[in-house]
């Protein structure tokens, strides 16, 4: 491969582990898809990449791949730039995933928590937890009728 491309932000450590052994170029690009602690939205790119990927063989790597829209995202945004090549590795994959990666280590049917993401889920938690309060608090004190 001439180019790493990690999916922010799970797929930055990852990335950057694969970048190293491999000793090639390594950028980012950041996929925004989750708003909350299991809801999804349609992903979008909101930041992009700083090298050209024009010729090079680029393997574009994730922590997890789970219904495969934030990787058929990122392929979509690569492809028209005319990348020699395109293959995909993340470390787990969901069985049900719509993309299938050139390369990963295990298919798991679970919910996968990384080292690099615990400050982010408990924050997420937390966040929940105020939601769920707020609205059981707002519904005991309103008219039952």
């Amino acid at each position: 491969f001439d180019l790493i491309i990690g999916i922010a932000r799970g797929g930055i450590p990852v990335a950057m582990v694969i970048a190293d052994q491999l000793e090639v170029q390594i950028d980012f690009i950041n996929v925004k898809s989750y708003t909350g602690v299991a809801t999804r939205g349609k992903p979008r790119i909101i930041s992009t990449l700083t090298e050209d990927v024009k010729g090079k063989k680029v393997l574009v790597v994730d922590d997890l791949i789970d219904e495969g829209d934030t990787m058929s995202t990122v392929l979509a945004y690569l492809k028209p730039r005319k990348p020699k090549s395109l293959s995909t590795a993340v470390l787990f994959k969901k069985p049900w995933s719509k993309h299938e990666p050139d390369y990963y280590l295990e298919v798991l049917d679970e919910w996968v928590v990384f080292p690099w993401e615990h400050a982010e889920v408990k924050r997420l938690a937390a966040s929940a937890a105020a939601e769920a309060k707020r609205k059981g608090t707002r519904e005991r004190h309103m008219p039952r009728g």
